[in-house]
């Protein structure tokens, strides 16, 4: 045998080794391995890849309608232990394409790779106050959403700090800061290309859950307030920003009819008021200090999943937001939703969502944005539950819309079409 031959053979054993080592030091380390994707593949009746439908401005009903591949992947480890104190370190990268060949990387421009969470959590830190916990990083801190509709209706996740869990005799006080950008675009505001152009904007969220109201009912109130730090540039080129502030109350609703639910009501000035016309999804909470959003949102949302009998439930929606723009872009949303899901056995089951917005433009003139969309899907998953996951779908969509107003589906139809049909498979878990 050749010198090169014993020398390669020795660097592949050694290679072996430092593989096998941290193989073994990561299962030592009991790394906390938790996640979420969803993928699949579809096609529309008529030729074309999946498309997918969703009134404008507003989040999409999704079962059977979502396009791309997601996926979260989040590493998290208790670094240290004493008593009843402890430092948490987390971690989350996403990952988003759009589902159309095997190779599809961000330097094609076929992925994207996103940054979604990095911090560290410290509890019982702070001697004086018991059972808390401090946080500094960029974290998804205490987000409120939907699940059929995937609508994030109180959300300031992003990079920040906070106290949170801090006992105050009757339910728990949470105080976070944390930041956001946008950029700031007007027709009355043109910034030099040298200029920084991108405005950072602050929120203060300030919550005081776990409140006793009634029998297995609790309370949850929230305030935001959003403010934008303008560097001299900004401040000399006359950027007229914009603060703003959202109150929210919740009440959570543990045991009814056997099931939950959740009734919302939000009100948003400025900064917090995402525009519908925008196409942001309305307000999730994030601030956007552009001299546009000069307005307010009010907002009533009724959620929860019910039981209907030994073998099926079904998760219901109902969504009322008027959101009044000074610029006359605003627009009322109302939706509706339900998928009621019927259970053959511990393993497979057959769920129908049936989901109808409308969008109504504040806007003299502006005709209506009507969406329904429905979808029947068989699924295969572990257990006869509505959260049950991973759920292995068949899926087929139907969606209808006012074509002469909008075009409510992606690139797969036509701009004059009013309807479409599509098909497909898909896959989902969290863990």
């Amino acid at each position: 045998m050749s010198q090169n031959n014993k020398r390669a053979i020795r660097n592949h054993t050694k290679l072996s080794v430092a593989i096998a080592t941290a193989l073994i030091s990561s299962t030592a380390l009991a790394v906390d391995f938790k996640g979420y994707f969803r993928s699949g593949i579809g096609s529309t009746v008529g030729g074309g890849d999946q498309a997918c439908f969703s009134a404008p401005g507003v989040s999409k009903y999704r079962l059977g309608n979502e396009c791309e591949t997601y996926a979260e992947i989040q590493l998290g480890d208790e670094v240290f232990s004493e008593g009843d104190t402890s430092f948490y370190v987390d971690s989350m990268i996403a990952y988003v394409t759009n589902q159309e060949n095997d190779e599809e990387f961000t330097g094609g421009d076929d992925a994207n790779i996103g940054v979604r969470q990095f911090n560290v959590q410290g509890t019982n830190v702070i001697e004086s106050l018991p059972g808390s916990m401090l946080w500094i990083g960029k974290r998804y801190y205490k987000r409120h959403d939907i699940h059929i509709n995937d609508f994030y209706y109180w959300d300031v996740s992003g990079p920040g700090a906070g106290l949170q869990d801090i006992d105050v005799g009757t339910g728990l006080l949470h105080v976070a800061w944390t930041r956001s950008a946008n950029d700031e675009t007007s027709d009355e505001v043109v910034l030099d290309p040298n200029d920084i152009n991108t405005v950072t904007n602050d929120i203060i969220d300030i919550r005081w859950t776990d409140l006793p109201v009634n029998p297995n009912g609790t309370l949850e109130i929230g305030v935001d307030y959003g403010q934008a730090n303008l560097n001299d540039a900004q401040e000399d080129k006359g950027i007229d920003d914009q603060d703003g502030f959202m109150v929210t109350t919740e009440h959570h609703q543990t045991d009814f009819f056997g099931g939950f639910n959740k009734l919302t009501f939000q009100y948003a000035t400025d900064s917090l008021v995402r525009n519908l016309s925008a196409g942001l999804n309305g307000s999730k909470g994030v601030a956007n200090s552009n001299a546009l959003n000069d307005g307010d949102m009010f907002r009533v949302i009724d959620h929860g999943v019910i039981p209907m009998g030994s073998s099926m439930d079904m998760f219901y929606v109902g969504i009322y937001q008027d959101t009044s723009m000074k610029n006359d872009t605003g627009a009322t949303w109302m939706s509706l939703g339900a998928r009621p899901t019927y259970y053959w056995s511990q393993r497979m089951s057959t769920a129908v969502e049936i989901g109808l917005d409308r969008v109504s433009p504040e806007a003299a003139g502006e005709d209506d944005r009507d969406l329904q969309k429905l979808t029947i899907a068989q699924q295969w998953s572990p257990s006869a539950k509505f959260f049950a996951r991973p759920q292995l779908r068949l899926f087929a969509t139907y969606a209808n819309w006012n074509e002469d107003a909008y075009n409510a589906a992606s690139d797969s139809i036509g701009p004059d079409e009013g309807d479409g049909l599509t098909f497909g498979a898909q896959a989902e878990v969290w863990w």
